[in-house]
C-alpha cells in the first residue's frame, strides 16, 4: 500500500498506480482502518476479590460441590442469603476454569472386545458375522472358516 501511495503522491493516476501495484483500485483507494485503542471500562458494581473468593468458597463447599449454580442460588435464596446472581456465579466459575460437570463421575476403563478365535473347523459357531475379523472388507472369503 505504501508503494501505491508513493505513486499517487507523485502524480500518477490512481487507475495506473493500482494496476502497477497489482491491486484493485477500490482496495487501493480505500482508507485504511486504524483501530483506536480503547480503555477497558470496569463496571462500577464489579465484585471485589474478597466477594469473588467468598463465591468460590461457598460453591466449592461440601454442601454445594455436586450442584449446578442455579440450584446453589435457589437454595441460598430460600435461606435468605443473596450471594450473587446466577450469571455472576457462572462468570466467577469460568474465570477459575470450573465451569464443567461438577458431580463426581465414574471413569470406566475401556473393555477389551471379546474375539472369537477358531483354529480348526467346527470350533466356533455364531449367528452374528458382522464382528468377525476378516482380511478384506466386503469379501466373503472367510465363510470357509465357519463351516
Amino acid at each position: 500500500m505504501t508503494t501505491y501511495r508513493d505513486l499517487t503522491s507523485h502524480g500518477i493516476p490512481t487507475r495506473t498506480a493500482a494496476s502497477l501495484v497489482g491491486l484493485p483500485r477500490a482496495t487501493a483507494t480505500r482508507t485504511p482502518r486504524t483501530r483506536a485503542a480503547r480503555q477497558v471500562v470496569v463496571p462500577a458494581n464489579r465484585l471485589d476479590v474478597l466477594a469473588r473468593a467468598r463465591i468460590l468458597t461457598v460453591v466449592n463447599s461440601a454442601r454445594f460441590v455436586d450442584l449446578p449454580p442455579i440450584q446453589i442460588y435457589a437454595q441460598l435464596l430460600d435461606e435468605g442469603v443473596y450471594l450473587a446472581s446466577i450469571s455472576t456465579i457462572y462468570r466467577v466459575l469460568a474465570e477459575n476454569k470450573q465451569v464443567k460437570e461438577r458431580r463426581r463421575l465414574a471413569r470406566h476403563p475401556a473393555r477389551a472386545i471379546p474375539e472369537l478365535v477358531a483354529t480348526g473347523p467346527g470350533q466356533v459357531y455364531t449367528w452374528d458375522i458382522t464382528k468377525l475379523p476378516v482380511t478384506c472388507r466386503g469379501v466373503l472369503g472367510q465363510w470357509a472358516l465357519l463351516k
